[in-house]
């Protein structure tokens, strides 16, 4: 086998605002597999993202290289040494399971996907290929108060029944009056909201806040503070009106007895996993693996990978939760980008369909 890297730019269809800042490109490293005969076998997404993954650091292609050097070598993923780069070992996993299955498929041409009854039902089915579907939420991306009204009446007007909230960015009485109008309109058995806050409120005011997100239904909030604050997170947990989901908090959280320590200590109630950022496949299983060991829920999402990383997320989501998945996942981002790389994936209203062998 021979691996190559190969650095690209994507760019955003519009800005991708969060509380830590506004995204306008997105930069991929791909690691591609060869066999003796030099085809191509696979490939896979390397995606750290700035300023927030443990492993965004100034010479990644040069580390990446030296971990594709020792699996060619080797012929085996060093697991281990590669716990601190979840996006170095997110991006070999995928290149190395096609290239053992057989099942690389980037740039496949695939029908349109046709209507499906849920998660796990085939769309359509041609040489092989069936179509199954996952239900996600609709994503709201930060901006101002005129933007993110808009955006909330496409995701409701394209039929979703889960919508998420990107909140911390506008003055908060904007963002609740948001959120009021949204719960005015559709009523907690038509609509489900989450909200996102990527730490964006102080541990004084954090409590208070949820308070003021309670009487509109909110199914969860992700990382209310900043990742660190264990103490002061597990006390929100025990306090909340809301649920609460970790996200930036599983970040450098790589061995086992970390994670370990980590649930036991905070207990919040959910976990939000993006393989990208929290361990490659491997780690994304023994987090849900430790969670439901303690009785705390899970889903997956992307974390702005192109769609070479989405499909390979997908497909762990239906591994992870089985075909029928009834809780939406986050996999809505493969229409972010001017210049996406096709794959058999396509999101129509609030499903995301992908080709799957049969």
């Amino acid at each position: 086998m021979k691996m190559t890297i190969e650095e690209r730019l994507f760019r955003f269809k519009q800005p991708a605002g969060t509380s830590r800042g506004v995204y306008t490109t997105r930069r991929s490293w791909f690691v591609s597999a060869f066999d003796d005969d030099g085809r191509q076998t696979g490939v896979g997404e390397c995606a750290p993202l700035p300023q927030l993954s443990c492993d965004d650091i100034p010479d990644y292609q040069e580390v990446l290289r030296g971990f594709c050097d020792e699996v060619v070598r080797t012929g085996e993923i060093p697991y281990e040494s590669l716990r601190p780069y979840p996006s170095m070992l997110f991006g070999l996993e995928q290149a190395c399971l096609q290239h053992v299955n057989k099942a690389f498929r980037q740039g496949n041409s695939h029908p349109h996907a046709g209507e499906a009854a849920g998660a796990g039902a085939v769309a359509g089915s041609e040489s092989g290929v069936r179509w199954v579907s996952i239900p996600i939420n609709g994503l709201i991306w930060m901006g101002s108060f005129e933007e993110m009204y808009r955006r909330i009446e496409e995701k409701l007007a394209a039929g979703f029944h889960c919508v998420k909230l990107k909140i911390g960015a506008i003055d908060w009485e904007r963002e609740l009056s948001l959120i009021s109008y949204v719960r005015e309109r559709f009523g907690r058995d038509e609509v489900e909201l989450r909200v996102d806050a990527n730490g964006g409120f102080s541990t004084g005011e954090a409590l208070a806040k949820l308070k003021q997100l309670e009487p509109f239904g909110i199914h969860s909030i992700e990382q209310p503070i900043k990742a660190g604050q264990w103490e002061e997170m597990a006390r929100l947990c025990r306090e909340s009106p809301l649920p609460i989901a970790l996200d930036e908090e599983l970040i450098g959280v790589n061995s086992i007895v970390e994670k370990t320590a980590l649930l036991d200590t905070v207990r919040p109630q959910y976990l939000v996993l993006k393989p990208s950022l929290h361990g490659g496949i491997r780690g994304t299983r023994e987090w849900v693996m430790l969670a439901r060991e303690r009785g705390i829920g899970s889903w997956i999402t992307s974390a702005l990978e192109s769609n070479v990383g989405l499909y390979t997320i997908a497909l762990l989501a239906i591994e992870l939760y089985g075909p029928d998945i009834a809780m939406p996942q986050g996999l809505g981002t493969g229409q972010l980008f001017t210049d996406n790389i096709p794959m058999p994936l396509e999101v129509r209203g609030e499903k995301l369909y992908l080709a799957v062998e049969s």
